[in-house]
Parts: C-alpha cells; sequence; structure tokens
C-alpha cells in the first residue's frame, strides 16, 4: 500500500522502498499459498458460498499485496504513477473480499446481504474514485477505509450469535492491526521506515482475517 499524498514532501529512501517490497512480496507469497487451502476447506464445507468467499477473499489479497510489491519496486515514474493508483484501489477490493466470506457465511442472511451490498458497492466506487484522481484526497481515503473495515460493528448482534468467540476475537483483531497500523501510514514524513511499519500491521490484519475465514466463517 503507498505511502499516503500527505506524507509525499519526503520521498521514501531506497531502503525504505526495499523494505517496502520485501514485506508485502512477502505478502503475496503468503496469499498464493493460502488461497488453495481456503479453497480446499471450503470444497470440504460443500458450500458454493464458501468456495466463492474464499476465493474472493484469497483473490483480494493476492492482488493488494502484488499491486504494492510492484508500486514499491518500481523507479520508473510513469509506472509508479498508475501502480499508485492500483495500490490505493486495491484497498477497497481487499476490505470488501474480507466482507465477502464473512456476509456468505455467518451473516447469510438479509443482514449479510445487505452488507455485502453496501461495501462491494462503496469498494467498486473507492476503485474507480482511486484511479481518476490518484494521491489526491488522501485523508478522506483513509477515513472511508477505516469506515468502510468498521462498518462490521453494525452487524455485531449476528456475529456475536453465529460465530465462536475465537472467530470473533481474530476478526477484531484483524481490524485492530489495520485500524493501528493506520498511524504509521500517515508518520512517513517524521518518522523513517513508518511505512514498512504499516506493512507489518497489515501483513497481520490480512493474517487474523485468513484464519477467521479458515475456520469460523462458514
Amino acid at each position: 500500500m503507498s505511502t499516503p499524498a500527505t506524507s509525499e514532501s519526503r520521498p521514501s529512501t531506497m531502503g525504505e522502498e526495499i523494505a517496502n517490497s520485501i514485506s508485502h512480496g512477502l505478502g503475496v507469497l503468503l496469499a498464493i499459498v493460502g488461497l488453495p487451502i481456503l479453497v480446499v476447506n471450503a470444497v470440504r464445507i460443500g458450500s458454493t458460498a464458501a468456495m466463492v468467499g474464499a476465493a474472493v477473499f484469497g483473490g483480494s489479497a493476492i492482488l493488494l499485496y502484488m499491486a504494492s510489491t510492484l508500486y514499491h519496486a518500481v523507479s520508473h515514474v510513469r509506472a509508479k504513477a498508475w501502480l499508485q493508483r492500483l495500490d490505493y484501489g486495491a484497498i477497497y477490493l481487499l476490505i470488501a473480499g474480507t466482507y465477502t466470506p464473512i456476509a456468505l457465511g455467518v451473516l447469510r442472511n438479509s443482514w449479510g446481504l445487505a452488507l455485502l451490498a453496501v461495501i462491494w458497492s462503496l469498494a467498486l466506487l473507492g476503485l474507480v474514485f482511486k484511479l481518476l484522481v490518484g494521491a489526491r484526497f488522501e485523508r478522506l481515503s483513509t477515513a472511508l477505509y477505516v469506515g468502510m473495515g468498521w462498518m462490521a460493528l453494525i452487524a455485531i448482534r449476528p456475529l456475536w450469535q453465529n460465530m465462536p468467540a475465537a472467530g470473533l476475537t481474530l476478526l477484531f483483531a484483524g481490524g485492530a492491526a489495520y485500524t493501528l497500523g493506520v498511524v504509521f501510514f500517515l508518520l512517513h514524513e517524521r518518522l523513517r521506515y513508518s511505512h514498512f511499519i504499516w506493512h507489518l500491521f497489515v501483513l497481520a490484519g490480512t493474517g487474523c482475517h485468513y484464519f477467521t475465514v479458515l475456520g469460523y466463517a462458514f
């Protein structure tokens, strides 16, 4: 995930970009390895919804980590600018991709369908918006990322009723990791390697949600 526009007055050093690329390069590898495990588990469950949820979550994770890795690894100015837009847009897709197995699984009723429709509508609008405007309006985008992530709270009652405590703990621990990471996301100008630290929080958040989907979504 790319450095916010509010921090662009301090360009990342080569060392920072190497660290950023390696951290989310690891995310690409883990997401690629993790996807077939999710799909096999969904096949074992025998639910089409589980297969769709697993594929969407795993695919959106691969896309995000690939976009982020390429953005930080590429030095060509024009290519980097477009990869940054994709990187920003992919955040929306991972948020919606994370909601998908939860909505199709433990919330598989009117709650789930309504939440899924809202989240994917916002994600697609956000994707188009970031592809068009790039790094501009970054504080607005960051607020929307966080707001979309915590929209799950409106379904806290059915989540509490249908998901084991361990699953809920992992689900909200993942959200907390992403949210705490935003602090470092916004500290790029004042703290070297803060974006790398943000990447570590993102990996932690995705990891928590991966095990939520694997063990508790269906």
